[in-house]
């Protein structure tokens, strides 16, 4: 299957764009009229030169001077502003695109946050209705369920009915208080005993819910990390791909600088050499 392509980002972009001019001729204008112009002002010194006009001569080649010297350094001024433009808006491209950077993964943080505390949320809710549960059925089922009466105290209540039934009551109520006293004491050894029972079990069921709960905590906070790391790294790459596309910016605006002091509007090597002059005559014929 075909693989999708990537649409280019704003670096990219303003890149792509910036290739395609900063190649080109280093100044925009009419270089041409100004470089005829130049050449007719050169006739018109060269002339004046063979015809003995020193002072019309000099007055030319004053003025050929002075508009090369202008021209230069507009063209200078000009691609001065050119070229802070383009790394103007290579700078913007850059901020543009960490700015989405950021606000996509300010985005993913959140999200996973939520996510996160939503799982949390969740298994604690799960737990305390599952403790309940439990803890209910630890009530219910937990053995013994009842007391069990010690001989003493059975031998007691049969003593007691026996003495009740012979009309003997005093002597069955001491009987009766001395079993309620042995089945109180023997009531709460029951209670204590199966209430620690009840204890040591939920203990251990609260122990595993709090593995549980571990668990998920660990796995948050390896997912955390992974995220920030994932972060890190992309942003790495976002910040090596704008390092390269602004020394590749340079690079390319040095050898047009160089360029450009070069070959200026009419190098002054052409200006008076015969040439120059064979040229305008070829013009006249």
């Amino acid at each position: 299957p075909a693989q999708a392509v990537a649409e280019p980002g704003p670096l990219e972009s303003a890149m792509s764009a910036l290739a395609n001019s900063s190649l080109a001729e280093p100044l925009p204008g009419d270089d041409a009229a100004i470089q005829d112009f130049l050449e007719v002002l050169e006739k018109h010194r060269q002339d004046c030169e063979e015809m003995r006009k020193y002072d019309e001569a000099e007055l030319a080649r004053t003025r050929i001077e002075q508009l090369r010297a202008h021209e230069d350094n507009r063209r200078r001024e000009e691609l001065r502003s050119q070229q802070l433009a383009e790394r103007l808006g290579v700078e913007e491209a850059h901020m543009k695109e960490l700015q989405e950077f950021n606000e996509i993964w300010d985005k993913k943080v959140a999200d996973f946050e939520d996510h996160a505390a939503n799982l949390k949320s969740t298994l604690g809710q799960r737990h305390k209705q599952e403790r309940a549960q439990y803890v209910q059925e630890l009530r219910e089922r937990t053995q013994p369920r009842t007391p069990k009466w010690s001989r003493e105290l059975l031998n007691l209540r049969k003593i007691q009915d026996t003495l009740a039934k012979q009309k003997k009551y005093a002597e069955a109520a001491k009987t009766k208080a001395q079993a309620d006293a042995i089945e109180a004491k023997e009531t709460e050894a029951w209670r204590v005993k199966r209430d620690g029972k009840i204890a040591t079990l939920e203990e251990q069921f609260a122990s595993k819910q709090e593995m549980e709960m571990g668990g998920l905590l660990k796995r948050i906070s390896s997912g955390r990390e992974e995220q920030k790391q994932a972060r890190k790294t992309e942003l790495e790459r976002l910040l090596q791909r704008y390092h390269n596309v602004k020394t590749q910016l340079e690079s390319q605006q040095t050898i047009i600088r160089i360029r450009a002091e070069k070959y200026p509007v009419m190098p002054e090597s052409v200006m008076g050499r015969p040439g120059s002059r064979s040229i305008s005559r070829a013009s006249d014929r």
